[in-house]
């Protein structure tokens, strides 16, 4: 059967419930936007210029987000007609390898996502070509914006003088919509390292979800033989 995840403790129950709310709230954001650019445009023959990038810009949150979600979860699908036929022992071994392996990538992820972003951040990059070993001197990009969303000075104006010396921007900065890559690929890594060390403790078996297929069905089955067993005393009376 596959594991459903439940949080544990006051602690884990409250960011469980931000992390479903935010997913919740990034799809509906889409689906809002995506509902009124159409309404403007078939309707009233008007739209929404900055939109479709929200939209873009959205959806890329709510995948990378998404991930670590998964890997909390067990959500991601996997290939695991091989390691069906190990013994237990086995099954925890290969797990355990790809976890390592998963590790492995997410840091590489981790590295290739701050080096990205750092620099609209005016922060510099990291040295090393695979794994991090310093910082090198970077080119500073924090004047770097979007092409059609609004500056909201409002909510974002604290980062003129901070990272952009001070002048105003026309557009939102760069730095706001792609800082989800260095927090999300952190999120994966820390869900994966979590995910590996409840492998090791025996707590899941595995990082993937496995036959949810098989297993809706016999859920489904086992719901209609105990309403089934309900009835028959019923009938049985009648």
């Amino acid at each position: 059967m596959a594991e459903r995840y439940e949080p544990k403790g006051r602690l884990g129950r409250a960011i469980h419930t931000l992390e479903e709310t935010a997913i919740a709230l990034l799809l509906g954001v889409m689906t809002l936007l995506t509902f009124l650019a159409v309404v403007l445009r078939y309707v009233f023959n008007s739209q929404l210029i900055w939109s479709l990038e929200v939209i873009l810009i959205l959806f890329a949150w709510l995948v990378i987000f998404g991930v670590s979600y998964g890997f909390k979860v067990t959500a991601h699908l996997g290939v695991d007609a091989l390691t069906n036929v190990l013994p237990s022992r086995g099954k925890r071994i290969c797990a355990l390898l790809a976890g390592a392996v998963t590790i492995a990538y997410a840091v590489f992820l981790m590295k290739g996502a701050w080096d990205y972003w750092a620099p609209f951040a005016a922060l510099e990059r990291t040295s090393g070509r695979w794994l991090p070993t310093g910082f090198e001197q970077t080119r500073d990009q924090a004047w770097f914006v979007t092409d059609q969303v609004p500056p909201m000075r409002w909510l974002f104006g604290w980062l003129e003088p901070l990272i952009n010396q001070g002048e105003e921007y026309e557009k939102l900065p760069r730095v706001i919509p792609y800082v989800i890559l260095p927090f999300g690929c952190g999120l994966i890594l820390f869900r994966v390292v979590q995910a590996v060390i409840e492998v090791a403790r025996g707590l899941r078996s595995g990082l993937i979800v496995s036959h949810e297929a098989e297993d809706a069905v016999e859920e489904v089955a086992a719901q209609h033989r105990a309403e089934a067993e309900a009835n028959a005393p019923q009938a049985g009376r009648a």
